[in-house]
């Protein structure tokens, strides 16, 4: 039953990279339950770059250059924040603040679609906004390979429409998941036994990459968005209570 959990859960990583990055988070769900935590965060780490070669490939023209490049310096503190937590915390606390963090985040996107204008944060809202979601998304993607939720919602809170979202979502990702292979191979997250367990679940994530490609040409702007809250919201429910 585990491999069936971990075939279905990689089946979703492939799917989040091309299709609702938000509901990645149910694979990291499924994965910390079956796997010690850290190990978790060493395969996903490994399958999730293999997402990203899909993911660029279908999407790479589409990526929003300025958000990503205002976005980057308050991801690399959220990043080395991530590590130094990482190295000290276990497996509980690992899981437990995960989850605390994107039921916050959900909650603060939430709350800024329906009590304000709707118009995407500008000027110091912006840099808030950035500093905000980029640190804890640096934080969650080095801590556990969650950082896609924290992203997602603020590529949301941006009024990203589909492509420009995937396809700016794509390039974020596959950088920072290799920036973070050297750092996962230092702290021992990284081993022989993690590639034994990429070699077996990688035909599952190409298998949920190319089904992924396929339904995001055909869903709406508002599909797309409420199936990123919600995969985000079970996600985070999940770890907290695991």
């Amino acid at each position: 039953m585990a491999w069936v959990l971990l075939a279905v859960a990689s089946v979703i990583v492939g799917f989040s990279k091309t299709a609702f990055p938000g509901i990645n988070t149910i694979s990291i769900a499924i994965f910390a339950a079956i796997l010690p935590a850290r190990a978790s965060t060493g395969t996903l780490l490994l399958l999730l770059i293999i997402g990203d070669v899909f993911a660029l490939v279908s999407y790479r023209r589409h990526a929003d250059w300025p958000t990503l490049a205002r976005l980057l310096p308050a991801v690399v503190v959220g990043l080395g924040l991530g590590a130094l937590f990482l190295a000290f915390a276990d497996d509980d606390w690992v899981r437990r603040t995960i989850g605390l963090i994107l039921l916050l985040l959900i909650a603060v996107t939430l709350w800024r679609r329906y009590r304000s204008s709707g118009a995407a944060p500008s000027g110091r809202a912006a840099g808030i906004a950035r500093a905000g979601y980029g640190s804890l998304g640096g934080f969650t993607t080095m801590v556990a390979n969650a950082g896609g939720p924290p992203i997602a919602l603020y590529f949301l809170a941006m009024r990203f429409e589909v492509l420009a979202f995937l396809g700016t979502a794509a390039w974020f990702f596959a950088v920072i998941n290799l920036v973070k292979v050297p750092i996962a191979i230092g702290i021992g997250i990284i081993g022989l036994d993690t590639l034994q367990w990429v070699l077996l679940l990688a035909p599952a994530v190409i298998a949920g990459a190319l089904s992924g490609r396929w339904l995001a040409k055909r869903v709406t702007q508002q599909a797309f968005e409420w199936v990123v809250i919600v995969g985000t919201v079970l996600g985070a429910l999940y770890l907290l209570v695991a």
